[in-house]
């Protein structure tokens, strides 16, 4: 894999919106306002915005070639060193015919997102570059009242910092609360509770090693088929993170997701599944029942290690995953150690 170039006070980040364009809407543009001050002032970054990324909902969502174009000349420029989704949606898929996928080998530099941007981290992945799934500029950069320290942490240490090995630890606190996204909202704070859980082992007793591979299990499904999605044999030996959205979807899904998952071998190649914490934490103790019906039940897979309750995607606050990195997983210790710095 090919890993980016890490960032350094003063470079220059582009935001690109490659699937819901609401970032650019008039009554979400102080979003991006905070946003852009915030990266500015607490990460000392440039930032800028492709020529579509603010265009707004109605004109991204008809201008699919122009979503792909912004994100080929983020690429392309070479005076820019990091490209950051606006936020996720759920038809950046529809971008697919006009990605080269050679510019971004040729051009390697930090690409983050999450939710749909799945299906753009396949894209990097095909490519042969290190991605990394992690906030987006309308959720987490654009919050209200300050950022979460874990998630400004996780942006200071893995996408800045230089290391052999670093540990992501669980958040000590969470928050389910839902404040709209509305400018009389700007002074309105989260309200944070403790976690009780930390990181749950709900299989398997082993120390494990693997690279990072994952999905939002709402989406991925629109990769399968085609030519960006993983064979088989790139399965092999990986660790899965996989996660939910705020759609919460229902337990029945996540059975359905995982036999799907069982049926292409998926399971029975990788090293392990970290599975991110479900937002809200509806369906905690169902979506755990879920996986190990297929996993443990109908798989007989009672040695593949599972890790639950990790923070990232749509969980309050978030951490960064990135892909193709080696990871280590130790059941025992309940630690998970990336083994290499996906940066260079």
């Amino acid at each position: 894999m090919i890993k980016p170039k890490r960032l350094s006070k003063g470079d220059k980040i582009a935001v690109v919106s490659l699937s819901w364009g609401g970032l650019g809407d008039d009554c979400f543009i102080h979003k991006f306002n905070i946003a852009k001050e915030r990266l500015e002032k607490d990460f000392g970054l440039e930032v800028i915005c492709m020529p579509h990324a603010l265009q707004g909902s109605e004109f991204v969502a008809n201008h699919l070639e122009l979503r792909a174009k912004d994100l080929m000349d983020a690429f392309s420029d070479h005076s820019i060193s990091a490209i950051f989704c606006a936020i996720g949606g759920d038809d950046t898929i529809r971008i697919l015919p006009y990605i080269d996928l050679e510019i971004i080998k040729n051009s390697p530099k930090i690409f983050m997102g999450y939710s749909d941007t799945t299906i753009n981290h396949f894209m990097m992945y095909k490519a042969g570059l290190v991605s990394f799934y992690g906030p987006s500029i309308m959720c987490e950069f654009g919050e209200y009242v300050k950022m979460f320290d874990y998630t400004q942490n996780a942006v200071k240490d893995i996408l800045f910092g230089e290391w052999e090995q670093y540990q992501l630890l669980p958040s000590a606190e969470w928050t389910d609360d839902y404040v709209l996204w509305k400018k009389s909202n700007i002074n309105t704070p989260h309200h944070m509770k403790k976690d009780t859980h930390g990181y749950e082992v709900i299989n398997g007793r082993k120390i494990v090693q693997g690279h990072l591979l994952g999905v939002c299990i709402d989406v991925f499904m629109m990769a399968i088929g085609t030519e960006i999605w993983p064979a088989l044999k790139e399965w092999e030996d990986a660790i899965l993170f996989i996660e939910t959205s705020e759609d919460i979807p229902s337990p029945k899904f996540i059975k359905w997701t995982f036999r799907n998952l069982a049926a292409q071998g998926i399971l029975n190649v990788i090293k392990g599944i970290v599975v991110g914490k479900p937002q809200g934490e509806k369906y905690y103790e169902e979506y755990k029942a879920a996986i190990m019906q297929v996993v443990v039940n109908e798989e007989h897979l009672n040695n593949l290690p599972i890790f639950y309750n990790a923070n990232f995607g749509h969980s309050k606050p978030i951490g960064i995953i990135p892909y193709g990195i080696q990871v280590q997983l130790d059941c025992e210790n309940k630690s998970i150690v990336l083994l290499e710095c996906p940066t260079v």
